[in-house]
């Protein structure tokens, strides 16, 4: 009879609360949204802060986050020489996964997947992370047997990754063309069912809406034009708003990453180039998984929207103009349209470039360097938003203190002269 009061109540609240929430809409869409709250607070700069985050993309804002709420650092700020999340954040395919070969990206990608499948609840806002699995194909027998042995690789570490046969794919993706006929057959897959995508204006308002709340400024339009130090320590940063004073920098800036170190006379092994993209005219959902194909540089996805997702390689040059050459999107279409037909009647509604800074191994660079108090987490090459709450987390630890901990450790500049290289070309060089 308890039971039975108790869902009686929870029913008549429900429908209470679904009331409140059509009347609180209309009520504010009536107002123009002139009554909303600000999701975070535009600061000021302060005279001086603990810790500087230079960057206000998802990594930047994550570490941030990170540093306030695990590790206590309250008086820390973003800078952004822009707005949140206008640079590689808002630019990417915001494909999401963990399938990597080595033991050193595993830590990191799975780290990242684990705090992925968390985040909404921990920020206390929908990120809009979506399982939907990530599908990558291959096109050629050697291709396949490549793809066999980085299964089981991946499945060592504990990640999970399924081998489908054509036929399988075609089960789990209807509209995809599996004739032997066609420019690239498809000879077989591997998916990771975990995998899948969130929105990246989502990730970057949860995490300056979270950080805000623990009391961390976040000033936008605010360009960074130098780094200040006394000798081997770094005293803080010249910014076009005034001269900020404080003992650790962490630089979180993407593709810009190698401007910044040359503020600090340091060079870093990075080549930055455009990664292209491109959104077709809605339709109705018609792919429920994110299908990639290393070898012709093409991936695709559809998002909430309706929009046909598809990405390409990144162009053969170094440039940070944010817009790419047209062979690349060129050859990206006649592959989709290979392999899905009917995106032939689509229209394109708009394309883009964003910059990544890719190093020799295809991998990041989480490290301190030979300036005390200065910090670079870059060189995600096309990784970057799928490890966005693994990154911060990890810098936010090694900005704290002061070492990398076991996950970050593979990834420091001293790699570069030891050797002990993570060479992920085969997952992370060419494609999400």
């Amino acid at each position: 009879m308890a039971n039975t009061d108790l869902d009686r109540g929870s029913r008549a609240l429900t429908q209470k609360s679904k009331r409140y929430s059509i009347f609180s809409l209309a009520r504010n869409a009536a107002s123009y949204h002139q009554n909303w709250q600000q999701a975070w607070r535009h600061a000021d700069p302060k005279p001086a802060y603990d810790a500087v985050i230079i960057g206000g993309g998802g990594h930047g804002l994550a570490s941030a986050y990170y540093l306030a709420s695990i590790h206590g650092m309250t008086n820390i700020a973003v800078i952004e020489k822009g707005w949140l999340g206008g640079g590689n954040t808002g630019r990417n395919t915001t494909i999401i996964r963990s399938n990597y070969m080595w033991d050193e990206s595993a830590g990191i990608y799975e780290h990242a997947l684990k705090l992925w499948e968390r985040l909404s609840q921990d920020l206390n806002f929908n990120v809009m992370f979506s399982q939907r699995g990530v599908l990558t194909i291959t096109h050629s027998e050697h291709e396949l047997k490549g793809m066999s042995r980085r299964v089981h690789a991946i499945r060592l570490n504990g990640i999970d990754s399924d081998i489908l046969t054509p036929a399988e794919i075609k089960k789990r993706v209807p509209t995809i063309n599996i004739s032997p006929d066609i420019r690239y057959p498809v000879m077989g897959g591997f998916l990771q069912k975990r995998g899948g995508t969130a929105r990246h204006d989502a990730v970057a308002w949860g995490y300056a809406r979270a950080a805000d709340d623990l009391g961390v400024d976040i000033i936008q339009n605010c360009e960074v034009t130098g780094l200040r130090r006394n000798g081997g320590q770094i005293t803080g940063i010249e910014t076009s708003k005034g001269f900020i004073k404080t003992p650790k920098v962490g630089c979180v800036v993407a593709g810009h990453s190698s401007v910044l170190a040359d503020m600090a006379n340091i060079r870093l092994p990075i080549a930055s180039r455009p990664l292209q993209a491109l959104v077709s005219e809605p339709i109705k959902p018609i792919l429920d998984t994110v299908i990639m194909s290393n070898a012709v540089h093409m991936y695709i996805s559809q998002s909430d929207k309706g929009e046909m997702v598809l990405g390409a390689g990144v162009d053969k040059y170094n440039s940070y103009a944010q817009t790419g050459s047209w062979p690349v999107p060129e050859h990206m279409v006649a592959a989709a349209v290979d392999l899905f037909p009917f995106l032939s009647r689509l229209r394109m509604l708009r394309q883009w470039g964003g910059i990544v800074d890719t190093c020799p191994d295809a991998s990041p660079i989480i490290s301190k360097t030979d300036i005390k108090g200065l910090y670079f987490n870059c060189g995600w090459g096309t990784g970057g938003f799928k490890s966005t709450p693994g990154s911060g987390h990890v810098f936010a630890d090694l900005i704290a203190h002061d070492r990398p901990n076991s996950i970050a450790l593979p990834y420091s500049l001293k790699r570069f002269e030891t050797g002990y290289l993570i060479d992920e070309h085969g997952a992370a060089g060419v494609a999400h």
